[in-house]
């Protein structure tokens, strides 16, 4: 059996995996990567972020030339859905930057490894390869990246063609007329928002008494009414015993509900780590009751040589708090200082409007005793939403009461995803909100909207009546 000895063995090919792998041979390691499927780049490139946001992107042109374009005194007609094309860009631009991360590895002579790694002991891991044959990596490091996957839920029978997680929602070859969603988070209401727009009848199951769990919930209630507005329908309170396929049909049960009739179920109730199958028990190492394995601040476990990150370590599950740990563990390993703030981490949902939010939610403040001012930016007083056609939405920063320090910032708008970087930016350098009020916005942008917020913190604002 073949034995390849390196500095540095990734776990995993994920937005963790492979950045850390990519990262590691910049530090000067001889460096190798494994992952279990064909492609690198994780759930998030393959089955997740990016094709997620592909078809989110098409079905929004779909629905704007529908609807959108009268009032630019632009007439359409004849719009007509070809969603074999729609699936076959969202399968190239997948296809593209899966084969980007390829191209990374060559460039920085990190050694790819296809198959299913396992660990055998200290320094040691398994390497079942796609082709059948089995190879044994020895390295100082092992960096454990093996991500996520979506959660099962008790009484859902999943059969991945007409009930199944986000992957299979991807992939339709045809509109449902009825889509259920079970779960009213980020993952639910961006692929409801897809399916809606190309023509379904979307019902989104949510077992809390409110969509977006965790996140400010004045934002989240204004999703909530915007979203009903473009068609999803909402069942708040409702527990699901089971989902099951009858017939040609799927049947979904709630709790205290009439049975719910549909043509395709999407479960999104979460996702938990993928702990099991990688080798633990070989160096004697646990995960937690949820499955996530413990580690210090440099990201090490209680096995010596092996570090976590990324999904593995629990946390937001988020492609970017993973890629930024990645980095920061290959530099505290190479003697670097560097440092991860969990504060100043945002979080998207790329619906129409975007959602986007960092920092501490209102909610939280108020919880925990924290006295705050707050200050809304209105998009509708700003001038560059208004000619987009965009003037639905508002900025709200959350400042402390006494020092002015940025303590959150929420936007529910077009491009909030853009627009958080700034305020993720302002908090990491611990900006007070007269920082942010006193640079200079270029005019006509959105931006603005954030400037205005700033100022309205100290009952300043210029464009709010």
């Amino acid at each position: 059996m073949k034995t390849t000895e390196f500095d540095v063995v990734v776990i995993g090919g994920g937005p963790a995996g492979y950045v850390a792998a990519i990262r590691s041979a910049q530090l000067g390691f001889k460096t190798a990567c494994i992952d279990e499927n064909l492609q690198f780049g994780g759930t998030c490139l393959r089955v997740g972020c990016i094709p997620s946001k592909a078809l989110l992107e098409s079905s929004h042109l779909y629905l704007e030339a529908q609807k959108g374009m009268a009032s630019h005194g632009i007439q359409v007609s004849g719009v007509q859905l070809d969603l074999s094309a729609m699936m076959k860009r969202k399968d190239q631009i997948v296809q593209t930057l899966t084969g980007g991360i390829d191209l990374l590895f060559k460039k920085n002579q990190v050694t790819a490894y296809r198959g299913r790694g396992a660990i055998e002991g200290v320094g040691l891991v398994r390497v079942n390869l796609t082709g059948g044959e089995v190879e044994k990596v020895k390295a100082k490091h092992i960096i454990l990246a093996t991500g996520s996957r979506p959660a099962p839920m008790r009484g859902v029978e999943e059969d991945g063609v007409r009930i199944g997680n986000s992957t299979m929602a991807l992939s339709f070859n045809e509109v449902p007329k009825r889509f259920v969603v079970i779960g009213g988070g980020y993952i639910g209401l961006e692929l409801g928002s897809v399916w809606n727009r190309l023509g379904s009848e979307v019902i989104v199951l949510e077992a809390m008494d409110r969509i977006l769990p965790g996140m400010d919930s004045e934002i989240a209630q204004m999703a909530h009414r915007t979203f009903q507005k473009q068609g999803l329908q909402f069942r708040l309170n409702s527990w699901v015993e089971s989902a099951k396929v009858v017939g040609n049909k799927c049947v979904v049960t709630c709790k205290g509900a009439e049975p719910l009739e549909c043509d395709r179920v999407l479960l999104s109730a979460g996702r938990v780590p993928n702990s099991r199958d990688i080798g633990l028990e070989n160096v004697g190492l646990e995960t937690d009751k949820r499955g996530f394995i413990p580690v210090n601040g440099d990201f090490q476990t209680a096995a010596t040589g092996i570090c976590a990150i990324g999904d593995l370590i629990g946390g937001a599950m988020l492609a970017h708090k993973a890629m930024d740990e990645a980095i920061v563990c290959m530099e505290r390993l190479s003697g670097m200082k560097s440092h991860i703030n969990y504060g100043t981490i945002p979080a998207i949902v790329y619906t129409h409007p975007e959602i986007a939010t960092v920092g501490k939610s209102e909610d939280q403040l108020k919880e925990a005793g924290v006295a705050y001012s707050k200050g809304i930016g209105f998009y509708g007083a700003n001038g560059r939403a208004r000619a987009l056609g965009e003037a639905e939405g508002r900025v709200k920063i959350l400042a402390d009461a006494k020092t002015d320090r940025v303590l959150g910032v929420h936007i529910i708008g077009a491009r909030a995803g853009d627009l958080i970087a700034e305020a993720a930016t302002a908090m990491e350098f611990g900006a007070s909100s007269e920082d942010i009020a006193r640079c200079c916005h270029a005019h006509p942008t959105l931006s603005e909207t954030l400037h205005e917020a700033a100022l309205a913190v100290a009952k300043r604002a210029i464009h709010t009546a």
